[in-house]
């Protein structure tokens, strides 16, 4: 992945005589936060909506009637913790 600059560079690893060529990417996991090439936070934010919908839709399966105070306790446990984390290094100022 090449970050501040769009030149098309090539890289590679040399382990003896071999040479191998490394793939480009422009979007990669790392310790759970999604780094694209130009340093927006835009997938980590799609990637915990759809996590946290995900979640949505577990609770609504399974849990047909509920009063408000219930599901509020399990958004807290289950739902909002997919939301906050990495809330930090989205968060622009």
């Amino acid at each position: 992945m090449h970050i501040g600059h769009k030149l098309l560079t090539e890289y590679s690893m040399a382990d003896g005589h071999k040479v191998t060529q490394l793939e480009a990417t422009v979007i990669e996991r790392d310790l759970g936060i999604w780094i694209t090439d130009d340093l927006k936070s835009t997938e980590q934010c799609i990637q915990a909506a759809k996590k946290a919908q995900a979640v949505l839709g577990m609770v609504n399966r399974h849990f047909r009637d509920i009063d408000k105070e219930d599901f509020e306790c399990i958004y807290k446990t289950y739902v909002r913790p997919h939301l906050e984390y990495c809330v930090q290094v989205c968060h622009h100022t």
